[in-house]
């Protein structure tokens, strides 16, 4: 359910996060009405490109709940999230996505990650970051062995 303290919460950590040398960027998450995890982003003080509020916020979170799936949750975060953090939240299993600055926003101040769903939209001969297969049939032994595996824990 909506709530506009967890936006502000969020927006609070974005601000917060400029004083600390961070993006602007925060993100909170959020279970059964009660904040399970803070993040900010980190990317330039940790010199970690996927240290993005978003996956910061999972991070913690799943190692908070002691649990890969966030189902159940909710994120809410001062922009909406990039093509990486959305992947991040999908495989999260997170429920629903709270934001406040749009991916326009975040744009004209030089955060424009268009290209990148540009790029998706591409054969994959034709991408920026050249992308070939190799060794295909040695890596498959990985995946026949999962199929395999009696005690995996499937996600």
């Amino acid at each position: 359910m909506y709530e506009e303290k967890f936006m502000l919460r969020a927006i609070k950590v974005s601000i917060k996060n400029l004083e600390k040398g961070g993006g602007p960027f925060g993100a909170v998450i959020v279970k059964d009405g009660k904040v399970v995890a803070i993040g900010m982003n980190r990317v330039t003080c940790n010199n970690d490109p996927t240290a993005h509020a978003e996956v910061m916020v999972i991070r913690k979170a799943a190692k908070k709940l002691k649990t890969f799936n966030l189902s159940g949750c909710e994120i809410y975060t001062s922009c909406e999230p990039c093509p990486m953090c959305l992947g991040a939240i999908y495989w999260a299993r997170i429920d629903r996505i709270y934001y406040g600055n749009t991916k326009d926003d975040a744009a004209k101040i030089g955060f424009d990650d268009s290209f990148i769903y540009q790029e998706l939209e591409l054969d994959k001969g034709k991408r920026k970051v050249q992308m070939l297969q190799f060794l295909p049939e040695q890596a498959k032994e990985t995946f026949v062995r999962w199929v395999e595996k009696e005690d995996k824990v499937e996600y």
